[in-house]
């Protein structure tokens, strides 16, 4: 293909996808800015680590990532690696960016090996337990700055906080140390978010590309310069508000970078760290690509190595730059679908307006009052964890429910990484009581583009990565007969692959046949898949 003509494609695709994902990038942007800020206070590091990690999660890893939706940056779920990480290195935090870099070198390694396809191991209910738990540590991590209250900074996830509190603890303090201010513009945030995105946005349609989240920021910007102007003791001050450092001159930026001490290349210890680092990193990236692919509203599957080949260029690139490690961030990930996003663009332009900010409108940034991001963070929360989910996974039977609930609660009362590890743990019981493994047929005529995918007798969770690649085979305008006659037990993990590729085969113009007997006809109706 020539440079012109992908040029044309290249603007083809802009023009179809700018006005959905300029406006999602700015939501993404607003919510990345403090969470970057907050991420690099509560990993013990300068605030440039983490803006910097932000602008290479967005530009470096959006361009690389295959996923459609998936935003990058630093992980709430890496603190404790970062802390005891340079802690480890006796301090060195360009020691720290060095096995950064070799962490990223690994994560590269691990894509290329394609380790990435551990993810098709995550139980469907464990997934969806940590995007419920990541729903529920949002709107409780909220409501303390609700009410003025901003010790703990944001992006702080865990249930053992930095300021010697927990999740609830932290609670029993707002009633000490009320903001009015705060409180008020925290609740006209939430009713400007609403009426803005189920009345105005509807009603107008000048207004349909402006996102609610710019509104409220705006809006809670203009109601605190508007209280310390004629209530100076009622006006939120600096502690209330967003930090962002400001550069006068290009060179201010470069003194911002710092670099990886390479005199430390034969230090054993830089290697523990890294490799703590890559593992950490990768699993969370690999949970949160399985989990934005629940949220997708278009169901699109992307390539779990080639994620982990972007997340390490991405921490390479950040180690050679002196941020934070990055991983794939489901908040981020969240405000990015939920906004509206439709392609890898909106992730681009999150960094690329990070980036921005630093020369250009650094200072408006310092007065966000964290307060008006309140109604932003619990709307996606809500979004994350609403009431018909439970629901769902209540009707789904106790072997969907027990791992989903404690997935959640055990992310709640710990962290990311140790919830998960809990909830699979539960899920993989389950999945062994319940379902043998066995054997999926895949069938192909590559020139007529016909295929058959038989399924044996149970179909369980296990072989949900066969059956992914399976489709994932099938071209354009391909014919495919899925045979199901010989099913008598079906996994809701494989039932969801199967309706999402129901769904969406229409669009590449597949022909699909599914084939059942009388006997069985009842398990494809029950998962809604005739």
């Amino acid at each position: 293909m020539t440079l012109k003509r992908k040029c044309r494609r290249f603007l083809v695709f802009l023009k179809i996808n700018f006005k959905y994902d300029f406006p999602a990038s700015i939501v993404v942007f607003l919510v990345a800015v403090p969470l970057c800020l907050g991420i690099s206070l509560a990993s013990g590091t300068e605030i440039r680590t983490g803006l910097i990690a932000g602008i290479v999660g967005g530009i470096i890893v959006g361009y690389f990532s295959g996923s459609h939706v998936s935003v990058s940056g630093p992980a709430a779920g890496l603190v404790v690696v970062v802390s005891q990480g340079i802690h480890i290195l006796d301090g060195s935090f360009t020691g720290f960016l060095l096995a950064t870099v070799i962490a990223g070198i690994l994560q590269f390694y691990f894509g290329y090996i394609k380790a990435g396809v551990i993810s098709q191991f995550f139980p469907s209910s464990v997934i969806k337990g940590f995007l419920a738990s990541i729903g529920v540590i949002l709107i409780l991590k909220q409501i303390p700055h609700a009410f003025g209250y901003d010790i703990d900074p944001e992006g702080d996830e865990s249930f053992s906080q930095i300021d010697g509190k927990n999740t609830f603890t932290e609670l029993l303090e707002i009633t000490n140390n009320i903001e009015p201010t705060a409180v008020f513009i925290s609740i006209l945030s939430l009713f400007l978010i609403l009426f803005w995105d189920n009345g105005i946005k509807k009603r107008f349609s000048v207004f349909k590309n402006i996102p609610s989240s710019l509104v409220v920021v705006i809006a809670g910007i203009i109601m605190n310069q508007i209280a310390l102007l004629y209530f100076s003791d009622m006006g939120l001050k600096e502690k209330h508000l967003v930090q962002f450092p400001i550069m006068e001159r290009t060179s201010d930026f470069l003194q911002l970078l710092s670099y990886p001490d390479f005199s430390q290349i034969y230090n054993i210890k830089v290697y523990e760290v890294a490799f703590l680092i890559a593992f950490v990193a990768s699993i969370e990236s690999l949970l949160s690509l399985e989990a934005s692919e629940k949220i997708d509203p278009l169901k699109r599957i992307s390539s779990s190595h080639q994620e982990l080949k972007a997340q390490g260029i991405g921490n390479i690139t950040s180690g050679l730059l002196g941020g934070l490690p990055i991983t794939s961030v489901i908040v981020r990930t969240s405000a990015n679908v939920i906004a509206g996003s439709r392609s890898k663009l909106s992730t681009i332009f999150h960094g690329i307006l990070i980036l921005l900010s630093l020369f250009f409108f650094g200072k408006i940034l310092n007065f966000i009052p964290f307060a008006s991001l309140v109604g932003i963070l619990i709307i996606i929360g809500y979004k994350l964890t609403n009431i018909s989910l439970y629901k769902e996974m209540y009707k789904k039977g106790w072997d969907q429910f027990i791992p989903f609930i404690v997935t959640l609660i055990s992310i709640l009362l710990s962290n990311i990484i140790i919830g998960i590890s809990i909830g699979f743990i539960v899920g993989i019981f389950f999945v062994i009581k319940s379902n043998y493994y066995k054997s999926i047929i895949f069938t192909e005529d590559k020139n007529k583009k016909h295929y058959l995918i038989q399924f044996r007798h149970n179909v369980s969770f296990l072989n949900k990565s066969i059956i992914t690649e399976s489709f994932q085979k099938i071209k354009y305008g391909g014919y495919v007969i899925i045979d199901a006659s010989k099913v008598y037990h079906m996994d809701e993990d494989i039932a969801e692959i199967i309706r999402d590729f129901v769904t969406t085969g229409h669009e590449k113009r597949i022909v699909i046949e599914i084939k059942q007997t009388h006997t069985n006809r009842y398990i494809l109706e029950k998962y809604k898949i005739i």
